[in-house]
């Protein structure tokens, strides 16, 4: 199998690049900049007229490209048959949660970096509603973890959808042990060896150009 994954160092590549990890594929990565506006280029558009990432090519499909970090995460676990349970039930239960996070938690938790990061918390109303609702939905998820292990039925891309996004709670400067199911479940899923290699292939970028690239890519903020 062979794939290429459009990428950048935020939570929802990393999703994808925790998945390709999982299934033990391969694949390689193209860095898309936001600061000279890469994800506008004709070029890429062509690929993601949305022009975000992650985008996904799959070469075994006649380059095939998916786009959306959770329909690629569902169209890999299809695919490969790994990741999530096979009976109608689980598969259910792994796509709700899949979909709790795309409709709530990113979401949330990407308004409330905009409004306490790029918007340097001008609008601190703003910031303390992104901030409630953020804090609502983890501990929704941390309800749902109560006496499991996992949010379905085993580790599954519900899992994986989720923990891309658990970073983001020291960056804020919540301290994620005040949802302790949240994070037995986080410390759990950091220990599997897909996860450290994710984390290599997504890279790191120096905060000063993290914080340039956020706002230049962020809707209202760029060019």
């Amino acid at each position: 199998m062979s794939y290429t994954l459009y990428t950048h160092p935020t939570p929802n590549p990393l999703k994808v690049l925790i998945v390709l990890e999982e299934l033990g594929v391969s694949y390689k990565t193209i860095f898309v900049d936001f600061g000279t506006d890469e994800q506008k280029s004709p070029e890429f558009l062509k690929l993601n007229p949305n022009g975000r990432i992650p985008l996904l090519i799959d070469h075994d499909a006649d380059d095939f490209a998916i786009i959306e970090s959770g329909a690629i995460l569902h169209y890999l676990a299809e695919k490969h048959q790994q990741l999530q349970p096979t009976d109608t039930k689980g598969k259910s239960e792994v796509m709700q949660w899949l979909m709790w996070q795309m409709g709530g938690l990113g979401p949330m938790f990407g308004q409330l970096i905009v409004f306490a990061a790029a918007f340097d918390n001008r609008i601190p109303e703003a910031t303390d509603r992104y901030g409630k609702e953020t804090g609502r939905l983890l501990s929704v998820l941390n309800t749902r973890l109560e006496g499991r292990d996992f949010l379905a039925s085993s580790y599954s891309i519900a899992d994986i959808a989720s923990m891309a996004w658990m970073p983001l709670v020291e960056r804020v400067g919540w301290d994620l042990a005040d949802w302790p199911n949240v994070k037995a479940w986080y410390d759990r899923c950091m220990s599997r060896p897909a996860y450290t290699k994710a984390i290599e292939a997504a890279g790191t970028l120096p905060e000063e150009v993290r914080m340039s690239n956020f706002r230049n890519a962020t809707v209202g903020l760029g060019s």
